[in-house]
Parts: structure tokens; C-alpha cells; sequence
């Protein structure tokens, strides 16, 4: 409802209106019509003063309208003062009541409004029942809600598919699985499990409960392809991680043409993005707007990160601009989004100037924005923005510090990070979490402390996760630290069998010691669990495409001039004096194969598109799925002062930006 429906000169007019229209007495008929439209609570008052003063407040009629009017706008006390001066009280006004101290979530008042009813002579009907079981479920009271179903059966009464789909709602809240396969028997033994709103309830609880399996087998069952069940469909396969049985099925809705509206494409772009499938979202945004389905504030800040996982900026700012024209930018969600959106795509600066912008704030606004910084290892706005934060009085939480203690980690702020570990504690009473210990191993082990690292774990009141032993297996490689990389390494084969990362990066570690025994070890390991390395891919936008890269990989369109200009490159780094740095390829073969190797890791494959696809000195900015390797990183520093070009490369642990020959890391990653 618009703030100007609610404003006193509106409803002003709107009495004055009603009182010029209406003959005096008000007429019995008229007074109901008025109050059924009636907006607001004081409007509502007047209108019940004039139903008073003409004598007609006492008319059943015209007494159950102002019932169901208080009740409807949120007046229990009001609708309670009516009902117990009406003289004849009906099963209606009672179920009406009821309803309403239910959907305000008194589970007592309606249990004890029943109570008076029986006593009063009057027996509840399935509608009183199913009043109460929704309002309560609508509340939030889905345990109480599931409770006055098992009542209402125990009593006789048998439930309708009304009742059923609402304590179904309940039954997927509070994940009562066992409570739902019960109800899910009634309904096929009360004949009502083809009905639409019986099945789409049963998919939700199913799919709220873990149970994919049961939401197909209940979707196959049913004959209706309507545009809740497609809703229902969507959020409970991807709540389960069923990306590809919710696109499949997305799609056949579609096709057979059923009028699927923005929920339904909001949802099937978030299933996307939640389960990493960045591109297919950003198409279904596309289509969807092709479909003429106008986004709304939920849409945009579903689809903003996959534009910033794939580095899609013009997408992005599309989406800005469509948000300012809608008037979105007021929404915090929105606003953080974007933030995070420009973070992630390169342009922490626009990050900033939308931050600035937020009308309002929450403490995930400031942990996007100081997380942008710590992901381009801007420690000092990082930190300068964390104490703003603090000065305003909004309270940092655990995300906040992660930030915080990461971007101390990339800038070498030893003693800053040690700080604000213990601020944490003592002045905030947050006890660290695994991701804060991985902060302070990385902080540590990135210092050359491997050795303090391997204690603060050893400390640990908890056992150690898999990402602590991950951050100090990644300083391992940066210090070679053989003896220690290896203690860590068993611990993450014992915790991650199946994570052939954790296997290549020990690999790494015997490769660049020249230690080919090892190498060959952890590679047959590999070979025997039939675990492979996960492929080097990178994404760059270019002319508002987003196009993929991988390592190795001939498919692209455009390979045969990609590799003419790496050849190019390659002789100009040969020219000058560059050498590749073979110690990061991790097999013992020959150096010239050792090159070839090298020159087609994804994100050079990316940088050489860019640059033989944009005009000259356009900035290049690229994202990639696995960390930069050594030799990238010095051709990426090369390339940027022999091209003339500003460099962005995105990898899973920051930002890296490449300058007239340096990078902003500054060498320290």
C-alpha cells in the first residue's frame, strides 16, 4: 500500500467522498461497500462513529463488515470490542476472529476463542479449523500450526486441501520430514494429492526437508504444470544442489507455454548462481527480459553476482542503470550488491561511490565494501573503512573481521592483524571462527612464521578444518617448506580425499624444489583415486561478451590468431631478455616443452583475445578460477608495459592489477 493511500488528507477525501455520496441515516447496504475499500484504521474508526450515531452498528451485517475490515487491517482489539457486542454471534464472526489473533501469531487467545466458542454452543467447522492452522503458519508458528491439524483430525474434523498445503508450509519450516510423509498419506488416502495447491505444498515441504527425490516423484504424479508448481519446482532442486534437473524442468514449462511470472525467473537465476552456474543465469536474465518480464528489487541483487563472478561489468551497469530508473537504489540489498558487483569486477572505486550513495547502510553494505578493498589489497582504505564503521556504531560481525584479518594478510600487516584478532575477542565477544584462524595460519605463514603458523593451529580449541590446513599448505609453497607442506597435506587427504586441489598443490611444492620422486608419487596417488586436476579457466567481457577460456583448450573461434600474438609475445619476452619461469610447471619434462606448457595457461589465452580484440590501451580485465601461477603473474607484468595496458586479473585470492610493468601486489601473494 503507497505511503499516500495512507496519508491523513487521503483519507480525509476518501470520508468526505463517502459522507456526500451516502444519505443520512447511512444506508445498511452502502455502509459495508464503504468499509470493504476502507485503507486504514482511523478512516475505519469514522466509518464505525457513523455506523454508531445512525444506529447501525448493531446490524449484523453491517457489524460482521467491521469485523472483518478491523481484522484485515491489523485491529484485533477493535474487531474482539465489535464481536462481543454483537448480539447473535455466528459460526463466521467466531472463525473470522480467530483467524485473526492466529495470523498475529496469539496461538493462546485462538485456542482460548475456541474454547469460548464450544462453550457458547457453537461447534467450529473445517473453516475455523483451517483459519486457525493458516494464520498460525503465516505467523511463524509452524510448529503450533502443524500441532491444530493434528488436533483438528483427532477430533473428527477432516482436513480439507486448504488446511493440509498450509500445515505442509509448517511441516518444511520446522523440517519434520517424518510429520510430512504422514500428511503426504492422508492426502493420497483423502483423495486430494492431484489437487494444485496439495501438490506444490508437498514439493515445498519436500524440498525444504533435503528430499529431492520425493519433490520429481510428487511432481510426476501431479497433472498440473502451472506457474506455482514451477516456482515450488525451482527453489526446492536448487536448495538441494538439482541445478540441472531445475533448468530441464524450467524449461518444459516454458515451452509448453505456461505464463511463468517474475518469481519463477528470479528463482531459476538464483538456483544458477547459487550453484555456480554463473553463465546460464546471465542468459536467463537476458531471456527474461527478451520475455518482457520486468525484473523487481529481488531480481537484480539475485543476478548482480553472476555478473561479478564472470566479470560481465556492462551487464552490471545495465543493471544499475535499470535500478535507478526503477527507483531500486533505496533497497540495501540492491545497494550491496552493486557494491560487491563493481568490487568484483574490477572497479572498487565504483564500489566506493555507490556505497557513498546507500541511503542506508547494514552490516553487510560495509562488509562488501571492505571486502572489495581487501580483495584488490587496499589494506589501508580497508582498515580505514572498518574504523568508520565503528565510529558510526554499527557493530562489526564475523564476516567483518575475515575481511579485516585477510586484507592484513595480503599487506603483510603482521602485528595489525595480531590486533585486531584479539579486538575481536575482547572488545566484541566474537570467538573466532574457523575462517578467522585460516586468516591468522595465512597472516603467520605469509610472514615467513610457518613455525608460529604450525602452532596457532596446534592451539586451536577445536579441531582444525580443512581450510586451516589449506592456508598453511599455500604459505608452504610460497616459503618451500617441504617437511611442514607434507604434515599438512596428510591432514587435508585425511579431511578431502577427494580434492585433487590439495594433491597438485604438493605437487607444486616437489616441483619447484626440482624433487620429480615426489612429483611422481602424488601424481600416480592421483591417478590411482581417478581424481584429475581441475582445468585453468578464465572469462573476459569483451563488446558486452562474456567469453571462456581454457587451459589447453583449442575450441574458441578466435584460437588462431589467439596464438599468433602469444607466439609474438613470446618472441618480444624472448627479445628482451624474459625467460619463463619453468619451476611452476609441474612435471620433469624438457624446458622447451616446459614453455609450451606455460604459454597456454587460460588467463594468457584471455589477455592475448583482449588484446588483439580491443582497440589499444583499453584495460583488459580477466577472472580465472584457480590461482595465478608465478609465470603468469611476470608475463602479466611484461605484457602490460610492452602493450601499453592496464591488466586486471581476478583469481581465487584477490585482485591483481598490472601497470607500466608492476603489479599491485607489489610481488606479495
Amino acid at each position: 500500500m503507497s505511503a499516500t493511500r495512507h496519508s491523513p488528507m487521503s483519507q480525509s477525501s476518501t470520508l468526505l467522498h463517502f459522507l456526500r455520496h451516502v444519505s443520512f441515516p447511512p444506508d445498511p447496504h452502502l455502509l459495508p461497500s464503504a468499509l470493504k475499500s476502507c485503507p486504514a484504521r482511523p478512516l475505519a474508526r469514522a466509518l464505525h462513529a457513523a455506523a454508531a450515531v445512525s444506529g447501525l452498528a448493531e446490524d449484523p451485517f453491517v457489524a460482521s463488515s467491521l469485523l472483518h475490515t478491523y481484522l484485515r487491517l491489523g485491529a484485533p482489539g477493535d474487531a474482539r470490542s465489535v464481536f462481543d457486542r454483537m448480539p447473535e454471534k455466528s459460526v463466521v464472526g467466531w472463525s473470522a476472529l480467530i483467524a485473526g489473533y492466529s495470523a498475529r501469531g496469539d496461538a493462546e487467545a485462538a485456542w482460548g476463542l475456541l474454547d469460548r466458542m464450544r462453550s457458547a454452543g457453537i461447534e467450529p467447522n473445517v473453516i475455523t479449523w483451517n483459519g486457525l492452522v493458516s494464520g498460525l503458519n503465516r505467523s511463524g508458528r509452524a510448529l503450533e500450526a502443524v500441532t491444530s491439524l493434528a488436533r483438528m483430525h483427532s477430533e473428527g474434523f477432516l482436513p480439507d486441501a486448504t488446511g493440509v498445503s498450509c500445515a505442509l508450509s509448517g511441516v518444511g519450516d520446522i523440517k519434520q520430514v517424518s510429520v510430512g510423509e504422514q500428511v503426504h498419506g492422508y492426502v493420497v488416502k483423502a483423495g486430494c494429492r492431484l489437487d494444485a495447491c496439495v501438490a506444490t505444498a508437498l514439493i515445498d515441504m519436500y524440498g525444504k526437508c533435503g528430499r529431492a527425490d520425493e519433490i520429481s516423484a510428487v511432481f510426476r504424479e501431479s497433472t498440473h504444470m502451472d506457474v506455482a508448481s514451477c516456482n515450488a519446482l525451482v527453489a526446492g532442486l536448487s536448495r538441494n544442489s538439482r541445478v540441472s534437473e531445475a533448468l530441464l524442468l524450467f524449461t518444459e514449462f516454458f515451452s509448453r507455454g505456461v505464463e511463468l511470472n517474475v518469481v519463477s525467473w528470479t528463482s531459476i537465476v538464483a538456483c544458477c548462481v547459487q550453484n555456480g552456474r554463473d553463465l546460464e543465469a546471465v542468459d536467463l536474465f537476458r531471456k527474461m527480459q527478451s520475455e518482457g518480464i520486468e525484473p523487481n528489487a529481488v531480481t537484480i541483487p539475485c543476478v548482480l553476482p553472476a555478473f561479478a563472478n564472470v566479470a560481465a561489468l556492462m551487464h552490471g551497469r545495465a543493471a544499475h542503470c535499470f535500478s535507478l530508473r526503477q527507483g531500486f537504489l533505496h533497497d540495501v540489498y540492491v545497494g550491496s550488491a552493486l557494491v560487491d558487483m563493481y568490487a568484483k569486477c574490477g572497479k572498487v572505486q565504483d564500489a566506493r561511490t555507490v556505497f557513498d550513495a546507500m541511503p542506508s547502510k547494514n552490516v553487510v553494505s560495509w562488509n562488501a565494501m571492505i571486502g572489495g578493498y581487501a580483495m584488490h589489497g587496499e589494506a589501508a582504505n580497508a582498515v580505514q573503512l572498518f574504523r568508520l564503521m565503528q565510529n558510526l556504531k554499527q557493530k562489526p560481525d564475523l564476516v567483518t573481521f575475515t575481511c579485516v584479518l585477510g586484507v592484513c594478510g595480503q599487506a603483510g600487516l603482521t602485528e595489525e592483524g595480531r590486533r585486531y584478532f584479539i579486538e575481536m575477542q575482547k572488545r566484541h565477544g566474537i570467538s573466532p571462527r574457523m575462517e578467522h584462524y585460516a586468516c591468522m595460519v595465512t597472516l603467520l605463514g605469509r610472514a615467513g612464521k610457518l613455525d608460529e603458523a604450525y602452532d596457532l593451529i596446534n592451539e586451536m580449541p577445536s579441531e582444525p578444518d580443512a581450510c586451516i590446513w589449506g592456508s598453511l599448505l599455500g604459505s608452504c609453497r610460497v616459503y618451500g617448506n617441504v617437511p611442514l607442506a607434507e604434515v599438512a597435506a596428510e591432514k587435508l587427504f585425511e579431511l578431502e580425499p577427494e580434492n585433487a586441489g590439495n594433491y597438485v598443490l604438493l605437487s607444486n611444492i616437489y616441483a619447484s624444489k626440482k624433487m620429480w620422486d615426489g612429483v611422481n608419487r602424488v601424481r600416480d596417488e592421483m591417478k590411482n583415486m581417478g581424481l584429475k586436476k581441475e582445468k585453468g579457466c578464465s572469462w573476459i567481457e569483451i563488446k558486452n561478451k562474456v567469453h571462456t577460456l581454457l587451459a589447453g583448450d583449442n575450441s574458441h573461434p578466435m584460437m588462431t590468431a589467439i596464438t599468433e600474438k602469444l607466439n609474438q609475445l613470446a618472441i618480444e619476452m624472448s627479445r628482451l631478455g624474459f625467460a619463463p619461469s619453468t619451476d611452476f610447471v609441474l612435471h620433469d619434462v624438457e624446458e622447451q616443452e616446459k614453455d609450451n606448457i606455460l604459454a597456454v595457461h587460460s588467463e594468457k589465452l584471455a589477455v592475448a583475445l583482449g588484446l588483439i580484440s580491443t582497440s589499444p590501451g583499453t584495460p583488459l580485465r580477466v577472472i580465472k578460477n584457480l590461482r595465478i601461477c608465478g609465470d603468469c603473474h611476470e608475463a602479466m607484468k611484461f605484457i602490460s608495459c610492452f602493450e601499453g595496458r592496464e591488466i586486471s586479473v581476478r583469481d581465487t585470492n584477490r585482485f591483481h592489477h598490472f601497470k607500466d610493468g608492476k603489479c599491485s601486489c607489489g610481488d606479495y601473494w
